[in-house]
């Protein structure tokens, strides 16, 4: 069990949506908001491994709902769900994204890039309206907040990768966008991670993590709690004046001139 009664609670009482949490990045936020006093609703494609991680959170500060991230009618389910066992929401966290391709944007199968584009940053977007509209985002006292889970690959170019890393420099463009949209309601940020220890990720270390991890200056892979407690921060009053903005997650990757 994650709760902690001697932990400071600065989310006590706060609702937040992360999509894509049955695993890795998403689930590690999941909990890390939970432990800060929030009441969570989690999603993911399948209904079993939602289920399965349920019981991993304080007990009752949880409810997770199953479907695509695209589905339009899955997310008028989440937000009905939410609103029945919770109330309005305050912290949205777009954790959802695909990367079914692999190799130089000249071979790229244009079905597949379109499908990822959809799912990155039109999915992102029909989250975020359909969390205003029908989660009642930043209608409560603390205003709302909105993170979204971009990339490093969204600043440099990266190897084989390129597709995703279009779609998240559309995610960090989105990002500002909508928080100058939203203000002073609602604040919008991302970060962006570099490689993490995570099954979506392992293409880019696995059999040679030790070798990847030396072109960090920190000298380690990130893990998923490297992202969590950044996010966590993000969604706090520790953080209201902070919005638009793209924060790496990245051992210092970026600044010594690396990529993912």
């Amino acid at each position: 069990m994650l709760d902690n009664p001697s932990e400071v609670r600065p989310l006590q009482g706060r609702t937040a949506l992360v999509t894509g949490a049955s695993r890795g990045i998403g689930l590690a936020i999941a909990q890390r908001l939970a432990v800060a006093g929030a009441r969570v609703c989690i999603t993911a494609r399948n209904a079993g491994p939602l289920q399965d991680v349920l019981s991993t959170f304080p007990a009752g500060s949880a409810i997770s709902v199953a479907g695509k991230a695209d589905d339009p009618v899955h997310r008028v389910e989440v937000f009905a769900a939410i609103a029945e066992a919770f109330g309005p929401l305050d912290i949205f966290v777009s954790n959802v994204g695909i990367n079914p391709v692999y190799g130089p944007l000249v071979e790229l199968d244009l079905d597949a890039a379109r499908k990822v584009l959809e799912v990155n940053v039109i999915g992102t977007l029909a989250w975020v309206q359909e969390a205003v509209l029908r989660g009642r985002l930043g209608a409560g006292p603390h205003g709302g907040v909105v993170i979204a889970v971009s990339s490093v690959t969204g600043q440099v170019p990266s190897p084989g990768i390129g597709w995703y890393g279009v779609s998240k420099a559309a995610i960090d463009h989105l990002t500002r966008t909508l928080a100058v949209e939203l203000a002073p309601e609602i604040r919008v940020n991302a970060v962006a991670p570099a490689a993490v220890k995570t099954q979506f990720a392992r293409a880019l270390f696995e059999g040679k993590e030790d070798a990847v991890a030396a072109t960090y200056p920190m000298g380690r892979l990130g893990v998923a709690q490297d992202v969590a407690g950044m996010v966590t921060f993000l969604a706090t009053d520790e953080a209201s004046w902070i919005t638009g903005q793209v924060v790496n997650i990245d051992g210092g990757l970026i600044t010594s001139g690396g990529h993912a």
